[in-house]
């Protein structure tokens, strides 16, 4: 296995799995509507966007989560560029890329910069101003110095990717999110909630995706205040 690449593994659907993690980089079930419902819903968008407005993301992956929000930032007519920061230690290829986006030709039109410019290190497109950091978010998001309004947390599954979500790692997300910041994600395993509601979010259990009962959502308070209990997480 190729220690830099995810080695995709196409599905009876057209869907791509990683063969490294095991794990599907969407709902078969409706990827876009996944992403609308845990990332945009789950971080309070497009209500929440305003000038200057910074998302960032650990796992960027196929980049539908950036197409979706970048889409939803266009129809809210919002002012200025969305400033958008992805984190990814395995790029897919572009012609893997390429395939992958194929799925929704709805968001052709956005799609087709990214996959001409990859493997890109920044991107600038009308409404749009696209950084990627590749590498290991451990040794790339500490020395980071953005902080997001809003976090897409969307590594692999917790159990086939736990690196991603260690302790250390979503306090490294903590100090890079601006006062009430937020972040989202579609997995809802407990001892991820503790971590990040030990680095100060405020931190929810609600609805999940499909036939996921639950997914993880989180707000971090205008004055910070470290969480004293987490017991009910």
């Amino acid at each position: 296995m190729d220690p830099n690449s995810v080695n995709l593994i196409w599905q009876a659907d057209g869907s791509p799995r990683s063969a490294r993690f095991d794990d599907p980089y969407f709902s078969t079930s409706g990827g876009r509507a996944e992403s609308e419902h845990v990332f945009l819903a789950g971080n309070g968008l497009p209500q929440r966007f305003a000038k200057g407005f910074q998302i960032a993301e650990l796992g960027f992956g196929t980049g539908l989560n950036m197409l979706v929000a970048w889409q939803a930032w266009r129809k809210a007519r919002a002012s200025g560029p969305l400033r958008y920061t992805g984190f990814e230690a395995y790029p897919l290829t572009q012609d893997e890329l390429r395939k992958t986006l194929s799925a929704w030709p709805e968001l052709a039109m956005l799609a087709v910069p990214l996959i001409d410019a990859w493997p890109c290190q920044k991107l600038n497109l009308p409404g749009l101003v696209l950084e990627l950091v590749f590498g290991d978010a451990r040794t790339t998001l500490p020395t980071w110095r953005g902080k997001a309004d809003a976090w897409f947390l969307d590594g692999f599954s917790p159990n086939k990717n736990p690196e991603m979500w260690a302790e250390n790692l979503m306090a490294e997300v903590a100090r890079h999110t601006a006062l009430q910041g937020s972040f989202a994600t579609y997995t809802a395993a407990g001892y991820v909630r503790r971590s990040l509601a030990e680095t100060g979010f405020e931190v929810s259990r609600i609805k999940g995706f499909g036939r996921k009962r639950h997914m993880s959502i989180g707000r971090m308070p205008a004055k910070l205040k470290l969480a004293t209990s987490s017991h009910e997480l």
